[in-house]
């Protein structure tokens, strides 16, 4: 079943993630709007602790479109990358004379969407 409307793209979610959004969107906001493969090459080499669950996402978002619609990885393209916020885990620290600080644990649900280039649409329409 293969989908070759301009419309067709694929996508996936990483809910529950831990790490705050603001956080993950900085990274997401380096990767929007490249290529799969300059978004691979750029998560490796980012220092930040939230590339490895945006990587896993970026794969399964890639895998959904190789597998469901039947596109070539080679020409996606990040179309859209966001991240909202999750629930937060309230826990409890003790601290001086009896008291408790309270920590909050943010998560967060990262949203990828990859669609085919129009460069290569454009070239496979004029083969």
């Amino acid at each position: 079943m293969n989908n070759s409307s301009a419309n067709s793209f694929a996508q996936a979610h990483g809910r529950y993630i831990r790490g705050s959004a603001s956080k993950v969107r900085r990274v997401l906001d380096q990767i929007r709007g490249r290529t799969y493969r300059d978004a691979l090459i750029m998560l490796e080499f980012m220092p930040y602790r939230s590339t490895g669950p945006i990587t896993k996402v970026l794969r399964s978002a890639v895998a959904n479109a190789e597998h469901n619609l039947g596109m070539d990885p080679s020409s996606l393209v990040i179309t859209n990358a966001s991240a909202d916020m999750g629930p937060v885990m309230k826990r409890y620290r003790p601290r001086a004379q009896g008291r408790a600080f309270s920590i909050k644990k943010q998560t967060c649900h990262i949203s990828i969407a990859v669609a085919p280039s129009s460069q290569s649409t454009n070239s496979e329409a004029s083969d």
